[in-house]
């Protein structure tokens, strides 16, 4: 038996792999998938057995979004840990992605239930920092922290930005907001840290995190989401440390609290967030 007689179809080669036989072409013509046989009369590819592993190895990175771009360049490199820091870029941008989306349906909820006006009251003087000035100032702050979470590559500045602007929006909080507010700006303060790679500010924040929002839940101040947030933020912060152990702990804590959650959506997305953590 030759070693043509060896080779798979396309057909099969491709329900071996999970991928579709217009997919195996599409990788043929962008050079990522190359057939081991191209019959120069009819066209058809056949494949070796032995490159079901990259072809396996595309189809993950695929479900995984990683850019065709990306995946060649992965599968150039010889070196694991290269390989490791390719996929951490693109983590990077997942979680970027990921905290957008976290923001835009927490608005969505917010204004779909009442509890935010579409088009928010204007002061009349920017400088008269009132109640009403702190709360604006802490939520367009709030706001503004997360542009710069959601972003891929920050610059240094952009850090400096991020973390300055996070603790100034817990201030004005602490000028005119409630026990769960200050929660909230702890809980943003924490996740600054943590998406900086930075365990010991990033746990600090989440333990004042969690200790506002079960005190706002023991006044009757706190959302249904409060407290389980807050124990996102401490499984998060704590992996961010390399304390595992404690983290899963509290990752554990986080979903018992979410089941209680009543509103499905805000139950959605801290399980996105927990679905996250770097563990």
């Amino acid at each position: 038996m030759g070693a043509m007689d060896d080779l798979l179809s396309i057909g099969r080669f491709a329900r071996l792999a999970g991928i579709s036989i217009g997919a195996l072409r599409h990788y043929d013509e962008l050079d990522l998938l190359r057939p081991a046989d191209v019959d120069r009369f009819t066209g058809y590819r056949r494949y070796r057995r032995e490159q079901l592993e990259t072809a396996l190895t595309i189809r993950k990175l695929r479900d995984l979004e990683v850019p065709i771009d990306e995946i060649r360049s992965i599968l150039a490199l010889d070196d694991p840990g290269e390989q490791r820091r390719g996929l951490a870029r693109h983590r990077s941008r997942i979680e970027a992605r990921a905290n957008r989306l976290h923001l835009v349906l927490h608005h969505l909820t917010q204004l779909s239930t009442g509890k935010e006006r579409l088009v928010a009251d204007q002061t009349s003087d920017p400088g008269d920092l009132d109640s009403a000035a702190h709360r604006r100032l802490g939520v367009d702050l709030f706001n503004h922290t997360w542009t710069l979470i959601e972003k891929a590559d920050r610059t240094p500045a952009e850090i400096d930005e991020m973390i300055h602007a996070a603790h100034a929006s817990r201030y004005h909080w602490s000028k005119a907001g409630t026990i769960a507010n200050l929660g909230r700006g702890e809980w943003q303060c924490s996740r600054v840290y943590s998406t900086l790679g930075r365990g010991e500010p990033a746990v600090w924040h989440a333990q004042r995190c969690v200790e506002y929002a079960e005190a706002a839940a023991a006044a009757g101040q706190a959302e249904s989401w409060d407290v389980p947030s807050s124990y996102e933020a401490m499984a998060r912060a704590l992996a961010v440390a390399g304390d595992r152990e404690a983290a899963e702990d509290w990752r554990a804590r986080a979903r018992a609290a979410v089941a209680a959650i009543a509103d499905e959506e805000d139950r959605q997305l801290i399980e996105q967030d927990l679905a996250t953590l770097p563990l």
